[in-house]
């Protein structure tokens, strides 16, 4: 790779200049052939990137990791793992690489990450290289995600490299420029627990304090106040996804981040078919990563975080432990006070009264109870029905009946539903009209594959 002093691109190496340990320097492997695919105008303008110039030839280097940008160290990060349940203490950046931050418009460092870029020391038997059709994915489900209000990392390009990829057949091969407030997971920490460096887990707490919630910092407790701030987080962040109908797919602790944003689309979909037991991971045979149990995985996964932090908590192990579950204990409620507040606001309902009468809280509940029960005996499309549902709240129900097989059950609870007065337009604000479409998007990648994005 070759260094530029070009001032239209300048990267600070924070991560691996405050946390050498994690970070292994690193070079991309040279695309031959560089075709930019597409390229996120949006959000180039928000890190201060001229859109211009990274179509350009220096650009498009930049966006394999070709180009090192004035003040960057690439670096493969280290971080561990629970994968499916078994613990790996050494995961780490097999096919990706950090090339450092940017100051976003507000002055918010944004990290600069590169998926597919070739092997590095973590890649164990992978080629480091990625497909064109998972990496487009990425772009559209992130995009998406962002475009609903969902904490996401987010997708600045997506190259195609020239170089074919091997997996069933050949394919093309591509490298997707991803953008996050910053890529510390839990399994950052449990990497850092595992080394027995309770120095570098101190550091790598201060870090993420610095970086993500700075006011932890003037806290009795500071690391303490860490993990409750990621606790509550994560609770937030997973209520939005149930509230969309969104299943990450692989919930590992290495795809769960300190900054409460979703990151890694692999087998990831939007239910159609409402149906708690939906997974879209082709390995996970006993339904670990269903939707329906992405609130407690979240959970079990914060747990992990917890157990990693003890040392930080208090020297005696036998005293950090209550502390640790005294803050995790948290998650329950604010994940179902998160999930309580958007149903009710997808059901119009947030500005009904607690007053005791039919409009009281126990009513409210005991209707979003009956109203899943119904959407999972008939398999009713998740979000055709609420945007539906908002044109029933006007008084048009024919759309939303027309969804049942026999509406004689849903009449009945559309009754109690519209006895409480629903808001129609606040139902509209929040109940999104379009959703990436399973089968749309897998027409879009095939399409791209072959060499025709106009699906896309």
């Amino acid at each position: 790779m070759s260094a530029v002093p070009s001032p239209t691109v300048t990267l600070s190496n924070q991560f691996a200049r405050d946390l050498a340990e994690m970070a292994v320097p690193w070079e991309a492997e040279k695309a031959p052939d560089p075709r930019l695919l597409v390229l996120n105008e949006p959000l180039a303008a928000e890190l201060g990137l001229s859109p211009a110039w990274l179509r350009s030839p220096d650009g498009l280097r930049l966006l394999v990791g070709d180009l090192v940008p004035v003040g960057a160290t690439p670096v493969a990060q280290a971080y561990a793992g629970h994968q499916f349940g078994g613990f790996n203490p050494r995961l780490g950046d097999g096919r990706a690489l950090l090339l450092g931050e940017a100051a976003d418009a507000e002055g918010h460092l944004r990290d600069i990450h590169l998926k597919g870029s070739g092997r590095t020391p973590f890649a164990r038997a992978g080629d480091g290289l990625a497909a064109v059709g998972p990496m487009l994915r990425e772009y559209v489900i992130s995009e998406a995600m962002h475009a609903l209000g969902i904490p996401t990392t987010r997708s600045l390009a997506v190259v195609a490299t020239g170089r074919s990829v091997r997996r069933e057949t050949l394919l093309p091969g591509a490298v997707l420029t991803r953008v996050a407030d910053s890529h510390l997971r839990v399994g950052s920490f449990q990497y850092a627990r595992a080394t027995g460096d309770i120095d570098l887990l101190r550091r790598l707490a201060d870090h993420a304090i610095a970086r993500h919630y700075p006011d932890a910092a003037e806290a009795q407790h500071p690391h303490r106040s860490l993990f409750e701030a990621v606790v509550a987080a994560q609770a937030s962040l997973v209520a939005r996804w149930m509230l969309v109908g969104f299943v990450h797919g692989v919930m590992n602790t290495d795809n769960m981040t300190i900054s409460g944003e979703t990151i890694d689309y692999g087998p990831c979909a939007f239910l159609e078919a409402f149906d708690p037991a939906t997974v879209y991971s082709s390995i996970d045979h006993g339904g670990r990563y269903a939707y329906g149990n992405q609130p407690v995985v979240a959970q079990w996964n914060l747990a992990r975080l917890a157990e990693a932090l003890l040392p930080l908590f208090h020297e005696d192990q036998d005293q950090a432990i209550p502390l640790a579950m005294e803050s995790l204990d948290a998650f329950p409620r604010q994940y179902s006070a998160a999930w309580s507040d958007g149903m009710r606001t997808k059901l119009g309902l947030s500005g009904v009264s607690a007053v005791p009468d039919s409009r009281d809280d126990a009513t409210i509940p005991s209707l979003v109870d009956d109203l899943l029960t119904l959407l999972r005996e008939d398999r009713i499309d998740y979000t055709s029905f609420f945007r539906r549902l908002g044109a029933a709240a006007r008084g048009v129900t024919g759309p939303a009946r027309a969804l049942f097989p026999d509406a004689t059950a849903f009449d009945a609870w559309l009754e109690r539903w519209r006895a409480l007065g629903p808001d129609a337009d606040g139902m509209d604000r929040v109940n999104p009209v379009y959703i990436p479409r399973n089968h749309l998007v897998e027409a879009a990648l095939d399409a791209a594959t072959g060499g025709d994005q106009e699906p896309f």
